[in-house]
């Protein structure tokens, strides 16, 4: 992998292409060691490093602090692309720009601007404490602030992150409360036990957290110990699972480009076929699977596109959408999402078909992008988003706000 110094990134790219540009840039040089660094299962501390280094961690970020200024139309191509080098790169990548997003989504203004011009200026990388399937960490009051204190499964990002956000409800009541808290202190201890089938290098471990003391002026929403939020503050949840799209996306998209860059170098014919061909390349079986494949891909591409659309429609007059217009995005997206699992997990597994016995080789690395799909595709159950899209089909209902919806 190539260092920063010998990369142009000296110049914050001005356009969404220009972004689109610098992720291929930084994808490319993830992609040359992805599937040595799976094997290994070293933890990520450079490829963060180049992340920040090549501008990507502030996509979001305002203009005036050094940021890039784009819209999420942009960062999920990003994110798409960062993923086709390495999926667990894209993955935390797009976990980030949610987490760098929170306080857009439930913050006071005053919170916004300086969560925003801090993690721009500094170029924080933001993980994430906020399981839902397990126990809430529990909030004390302690007079001017708040102690955080608990378990949870997994905080992708952990060790490779400067910030974590943390979320658990307040000793006595049903609020919950949010707060953005330096990664790296004695009261976190991130357990390293993170070993899975796929996206390995997503420090998706579990976390302690043992009395993390924030001021209340770092509670994000609250004036006066009152949750006065921004926005409709349901909207993270349609962000993120549009987010996992797009990684998905990603990592299908290199499954068939690695996969065709073998099958043209390194398959061979059938020798006992009725119509023995001189290459691989020439085979009826060969070329019908790429068509199948690619063209699946490209229509679970559309559908993502279409989505976030709906997401960049609802960003603009967040403070006045409607329960309809948030439902009817959680629905397209449900749709993007159950297409693009699909077709990657299709592409992950028929590629061997077309590449042969030998491409089962460790070296080959042809197993990666099932196994990062398989994985993280059991966040929550396929079938679940597919009977949110039904019952909209079917009775025009639209999915309640839910952690996962």
């Amino acid at each position: 992998m190539s260092t920063p110094a010998e990369r142009d990134w000296n110049t914050t790219p001005a356009t969404a292409e220009g972004w689109l540009d610098r992720a291929r840039e930084v994808a490319a040089l993830f992609a040359v060691d992805a599937v040595a660094r799976d094997r290994a299962g070293s933890t990520p501390h450079a490829e963060v490093a180049l992340l920040k280094d090549s501008g990507l961690v502030a996509l979001l970020g305002p203009v005036e602090q050094g940021g890039g200024g784009q819209n999420w139309t942009t960062a999920y191509r990003v994110v798409r692309e960062i993923a086709a080098g390495d999926g667990s790169l894209g993955q935390l990548l797009g976990y980030h720009y949610l987490w760098f997003w929170t306080a857009r989504l439930i913050a006071t203004p005053e919170q916004v601007a300086a969560v925003e011009q801090a993690a721009t200026r500094d170029r924080w990388f933001f993980g994430g404490a906020v399981n839902p399937r397990d126990n809430d960490l529990v909030v004390a009051d302690e007079g001017d602030e708040l102690v955080f204190t608990g378990r949870k499964s997994f905080s992708t990002g952990s060790k490779v992150s400067d910030v974590t956000v943390l979320e658990g409800v307040l000793e006595g009541t049903d609020k919950h409360v949010f707060a953005i808290v330096p990664s790296h202190q004695d009261a976190i201890a991130f357990n390293d036990d993170w070993d899975n089938l796929g996206q390995r290098l997503t420090e998706s471990g579990s976390v302690e957290i043992r009395g993390v003391r924030v001021p209340w002026s770092d509670a994000l929403g609250y004036v006066d110990k009152q949750f006065r939020p921004q926005v409709y503050n349901t909207l993270n949840v349609p962000l993120i699972q549009l987010v996992f799209t797009n990684f998905y996306l990603g990592i299908a998209t290199s499954a068939l480009t690695t996969a065709a860059a073998y099958t043209r170098s390194r398959t061979r014919p059938w020798p006992y076929a009725i119509d023995v061909k001189d290459a691989a390349i020439e085979e009826f079986h060969v070329l019908e699977t790429y068509g199948d494949l690619r063209a699946k891909l490209w229509a679970a591409e559309a559908l993502a596109d279409r989505a976030a659309e709906l997401v960049e429609a609802i960003n603009t007059h967040p403070d006045t959408v409607t329960e309809r217009q948030r439902g009817e995005a959680a629905v397209v997206i449900a749709a993007a999402k159950q297409r693009a699992i699909d077709t990657g997990l299709e592409i992950g597994t028929r590629v061997f078909d077309v590449t042969g016995a030998r491409a089962t080789a460790n070296t080959t690395g042809l197993d990666i992008f099932w196994r990062n799909i398989r994985t993280h595709s059991l966040h929550d159950p396929l079938a679940h988003k597919r009977a949110e899209v039904g019952r909209y089909a079917l009775l025009d209902e639209i999915p309640e706000p839910t952690w996962y919806t």
